[in-house]
């Protein structure tokens, strides 16, 4: 059964901007999954919205920031889902995040959450079977980037 994060009020739900990275190895897509600072789970780069910036701008800035990616974001919406964010020093804040594509065009050594953070790339099948939240793995499993425009 799908965890539904249900706000007690409208203005209760944060929206985030979360990156699909991916590329294609031997024909093959791979998605790049890091791990939350706090529990170590596996996840996907995201983060608030920002000032003057498209969502898929803001993930890709989320995916250089958490995992070091360098790459060519599209500006379509994949699907979204919904997790309860563990603030450490106040409220559980129910988030529903935006999943935007970002193609991996290079990997950098160096980048903000380097030493917080593990990366790695899966199928996209593994890659369902090791996040929490089974809508971000439904987006997960039915990802193809050739019918990405």
């Amino acid at each position: 059964m799908p965890l539904l994060v249900r706000p007690e009020r409208k203005t209760d739900m944060r929206t985030q901007f979360a990156a699909l990275c991916y590329r294609v190895k031997a024909d093959r897509p791979e998605v790049l999954l890091i791990t939350s600072r706090g529990t170590g789970r596996w996840i996907v780069p995201k983060g608030w919205p920002v000032a003057g910036m498209t969502p898929a701008a803001s993930a890709e800035r989320e995916a250089w920031e958490e995992a070091g990616v360098r790459g060519r974001f599209h500006d379509i919406c994949l699907g979204l889902y919904s997790y309860i964010k563990i603030v450490e020093d106040g409220p559980d804040l129910p988030c529903a995040a935006m999943v935007y594509p970002v193609r991996v065009k290079t990997l950098a050594r160096s980048y903000p959450e380097r030493g917080q953070r593990k990366r790695k790339w899966f199928s996209p099948k593994k890659a369902a079977e090791r996040v929490a939240e089974p809508e971000l793995a439904r987006i997960l499993l039915d990802f193809d980037p050739a019918a990405l425009p």
